[in-house]
């Protein structure tokens, strides 16, 4: 056997990641970038053709990856809608005359991170762009912000899959671990800060003269309400719809198009624009990839065991503590499918499993903030996160320099993790 097939899974996994860097880096194309990754990882594990084009198959056909590229679509034809109208330069003004433009340039995406969107980053792109009247911002810097201050909720919102089935495997109440993981976020705040916004070195401009009224903004922001409204009006409503996940988001991004058609009318030839976009068939593209890579963490190897437990099985026989295997596991599985749901459903029942059948309160609730802590840090430092690859898409900007860029931020949120999971073990 080829002495290139003893190397350790977890090894194969991180390798596929330098792939991706790698040819992103001299093609300059994503899509291309993310298949050769996915190549690489299929074959390395011991897929053949068949099993490739198969599980590539049965991961595109499902209907949560149908669904993922009708949302990814519905998204930016809001976005195209939202620009087209002038609702999108109207927020901006709206928002830059109430606050700085350092400010409002972290608002606008923390706005969008609300909504459990997947890919919403690609909404809020635009709106940061806006921010940047004079055209002083670097393309890089606008993409860490954007990037960034999209995902500062994602620890704790409770309207986010990852978190409800955080909530779900731990057996934590919804209070317990919106408590324990707060701290998380103004740590993600506090690390886009530091790092991050106040490298916008643009004085801030005079307020504009036009004062608008708390009622201007809502009406602007009506599609983003809309949608956080209905999302949580189908759970309630209709519970047996939002067993897909995605299902609320489709029907309330319908309802925001709709409801700004009303407000501000297109005709036939605007709405061609809005629907067919070359951007659009290229982004849904590498979204496609994208959901292709993840397939390959997750599907079983050929002796039947899959990827994550492999690596368990590694760290373990290299006698690995108990602590690093929280840290780790949970990581690799963040940094690897880049997908909160993914990381949470493939690591957070390892972590649990390893603190024993009957762990106390303090030590649970200890794990559940390392292991989540872990693996969202692997998750926005992932080259196949579906919001960074979007926002590259949009800037036009290296991924492997945004990741560089967005280490200090991350550090600052997994270092809270550790110092926060020691201390809940103290008290």
């Amino acid at each position: 056997m080829p002495e290139f097939l003893h190397i350790p899974f977890l090894f194969r996994a991180l390798i596929s990641l330098g792939v991706i860097l790698l040819v992103n880096k001299y093609s300059k194309k994503l899509s291309l970038s993310v298949l050769a990754g996915t190549v690489v990882l299929a074959f390395w594990t011991g897929q053949n053709i068949s099993g490739f084009f198969q599980i590539s198959w049965n991961r595109l056909s499902s209907t949560s990856a149908l669904c993922l590229l009708v949302i990814m679509f519905q998204i930016m034809s809001l976005s195209n809608q939202m620009s087209i109208t002038k609702v999108m330069k109207d927020l901006v003004d709206d928002i830059l005359s109430r606050t700085s433009q350092r400010l409002s340039m972290a608002l606008l995406p923390a706005i969008i991170g609300l909504l459990p969107m997947p890919g919403g980053a690609m909404f809020s792109a635009p709106l940061v762009n806006d921010c940047d009247r004079d055209k002083q911002l670097s393309p890089e810097l606008k993409t860490e912000i954007n990037y960034w201050f999209r995902h500062i909720w994602e620890y704790f919102w409770p309207l986010y899959p990852g978190v409800i089935m955080a909530i779900e495997i731990s057996g934590l109440s919804p209070l317990q671990f919106i408590t324990i993981q707060f701290p998380l976020c103004l740590s993600a705040i506090l690390g886009g800060y530091l790092f991050i916004l106040r490298k916008v070195k643009i004085p801030a401009p005079e307020k504009s003269k036009t004062h608008y009224s708390p009622v201007h903004l809502v009406k602007l922001l009506l599609p983003v309400i809309i949608i956080i409204f209905t999302f949580i009006a189908v759970q309630l409503i209709a519970p047996g719809l939002s067993q897909n996940k995605y299902i609320p988001i489709m029907i309330g991004i319908f309802f925001a198009q709709i409801t700004l058609q009303f407000q501000r009318p297109l005709n036939i030839q605007a709405w061609k624009k809005v629907l067919i976009s070359k951007t659009s068939l290229d982004m849904m593209l590498i979204v496609a990839f994208v959901l292709m890579y993840g397939s390959f963490i997750s599907a079983n190897l050929p002796d039947g065991s899959n990827l994550v437990s492999q690596m368990r099985s590694e760290l373990n026989n290299w006698g690995i503590p108990i602590f690093l295997i929280l840290v780790i596991i949970p990581f690799i599985s963040g940094l690897t499918t880049g997908i909160a749901l993914a990381f949470v459903g493939a690591s957070m029942p390892i972590a649990i499993s390893l603190i024993g059948p009957t762990p106390s309160h303090q030590v649970l609730l200890a794990t559940v903030v390392l292991a989540f802590g872990s693996g969202y840090t692997g998750m926005i430092l992932s080259p196949v996160h579906v919001c960074l690859v979007v926002t590259n898409r949009y800037y036009n900007t290296s991924m492997t320099k945004s990741l560089v860029r967005l280490l200090k931020p991350a550090l600052v949120v997994f270092g809270t993790t550790v110092m926060l999971h020691f201390l809940i073990k103290l008290v």
